[in-house]
């Protein structure tokens, strides 16, 4: 059966039969910053993230896939679609309530190991010590339940988990937001956005 959010699935974790081979294959899009992948984000699935800010497909949370795929509408997309704007992050509150409910609903279970990723990485977007602490609890699990070719993947993601919440214990916010939200940044913040690594 067609369900109105598998092209974003489809278009979001391709065609791969493994994680390793889905990342390897999709790693640039997820994290790759490429105006071109953004201006495809913009043209395919534009509408459907304003609709999901409206508040217009709560319904797709009543299936687990498509809850995953309205947390990317929530969450990753926006980054994309209004890439170094307020608006990149308008909708992290709703992201996480969305997650949150989904997590208590148990929906993470009907997903992949891989799926799951982007599930937890609303908690690790979130400027909430405890939500961090929460994905960094998320990811350990998830490497632990990782095929034993897929573990260093799973550990990376893991890693990156680590990195996101030192930041929060630190800043108490992710300084690399605050020009885009218009936030001035402390004299620590800007030396801290010299180094390698910070901006994520």
């Amino acid at each position: 059966m067609n369900t109105p959010w598998q092209p974003l699935l489809d278009w979001w974790f391709g065609t791969g039969t493994t994680a390793a081979e889905v990342a390897a294959a999709r790693s640039a899009l997820w994290f790759g910053k490429q105006d071109s992948q953004d201006a495809e984000a913009r043209e395919r699935f534009g509408g459907l993230v304003a609709q999901a800010l409206a508040g217009e497909l709560a319904d797709w949370a009543d299936s687990p896939h498509g809850w995953l795929a309205l947390t990317l509408l929530l969450d990753q997309l926006p980054r994309m679609v209004f890439r170094d704007s307020p608006q990149a992050f308008a909708a992290d509150g709703l992201a996480r309530q969305l997650v949150l409910a989904g997590l208590d609903g148990e929906q993470e279970e009907a997903l992949t190991p891989l799926q799951r990723v982007f599930v937890y990485l609303v908690l690790e977007h979130a400027e909430d010590i405890l939500l961090q602490d929460e994905a960094v609890r998320r990811f350990t699990r998830l490497l632990s339940v990782a095929a034993q070719s897929e573990k260093p993947l799973f550990a990376g993601y893991l890693d990156y988990a680590e990195r996101h919440r030192q930041v929060i214990a630190r800043f108490a916010r992710f300084p690399h937001r605050n020009a885009a939200l218009g936030r001035p940044s402390t004299a620590e913040e800007l030396v801290f956005l010299q180094e390698p690594g910070s901006r994520f």
